[in-house]
């Protein structure tokens, strides 16, 4: 790959999980994540645990983008009355990066089968920082993480933060 599709930037992560049952000692989704970035070798600036509340959702997101460049949201991306994450967080995004959905659906399919159609995961860029929305199960999560968002986050931000200061 062309090097200058990849700027030397330090990556800092946030996890957000929403959860109306979980707390941070039973958040085995975030811990997860927590676990990864850090064998990753990335500094987690920010963790919390927030019930399925739009503007709580928001708020959090907004106080994650001020601290982190990489920020993921685990939980509240389904079809039920309470999931509300997709409809907190999509209104920040400046752009959308319509293939993070597209290739965590077909990943999730090859694992899951049909059900995958169930996810609404999306991602997109806030002020130069990628935002990542995913399912809450710790398969989701690191299926997510693994396959996806750590191979791609210094790409991603790369293009991201083009032209932002840091």
């Amino acid at each position: 790959m062309d090097d200058s599709h990849h700027k030397s930037l330090t990556v800092i992560g946030a996890v957000i999980t929403v959860s109306s049952t979980r707390n941070p000692e039973t958040d085995t989704s975030g811990k997860s994540l927590l676990d990864l970035l850090a064998s990753a070798g990335i500094e987690v600036a920010y963790y919390t645990v927030i019930p399925d509340d739009q503007e709580r959702i928001r708020a959090e997101v907004c106080k994650a983008v001020s601290c982190a460049n990489c920020v993921i949201v685990t939980g509240g991306t389904g079809l039920t009355p309470s999931d509300v994450t997709i409809e907190a967080v999509v209104p920040l995004l400046e752009k959308i990066i319509d293939g993070f959905g597209e290739l965590f659906r077909l990943k999730s399919y090859e694992e899951i089968g049909t059900a995958a159609i169930l996810s609404r995961a999306v991602a997109g860029v806030v002020n130069g920082r990628a935002v990542f929305c995913i399912p809450g199960s710790t398969k989701a999560v690191t299926l997510a993480a693994r396959e996806i968002i750590l191979p791609e986050i210094q790409h991603i931000l790369t293009h991201a933060s083009a032209g932002t200061q840091r």
